[in-house]
């Protein structure tokens, strides 16, 4: 799992499961329970690198749309009205992406 050693994979497994619906995702929610809103600026960095696909330093919105394919590969797509609310959460300078400098858990 890509998320190994930085995340418990129960708590992946409980953080998909509570938006498996269409339009439940909650991404503060969902730091919460997987854990990653606790960690280390360290790990919180590897998790971007992970989720950062095409290794451009910049979470784009076609990334973003999969952000739950990263921690399961079966996970469903975000909807793109969930994506744009994370978004808009993520980039502080309104540029269409998340940088690692901006990425707020």
């Amino acid at each position: 799992m890509a998320f190994a050693g930085v995340l418990k994979d129960a708590d992946i497994t409980a953080a998909l499961d509570g938006c498996k619906a269409a339009d439940s995702f909650d991404h503060k929610k969902f730091f919460q329970v997987c854990g990653l809103a606790g960690k280390s600026a360290d790990d919180v960095k590897k998790a971007f690198g992970i989720i950062d696909q095409d290794k451009s330093g910049f979470i784009e919105e076609e990334e973003l749309k999969l952000f739950l394919q990263n921690f399961s590969a079966g996970a469903r797509a975000l909807t793109d009205a969930e994506t744009k609310v994370f978004l808009k959460a993520g980039d502080s300078d309104g540029d269409g992406k998340i940088g690692v400098d901006v990425y707020v858990i």
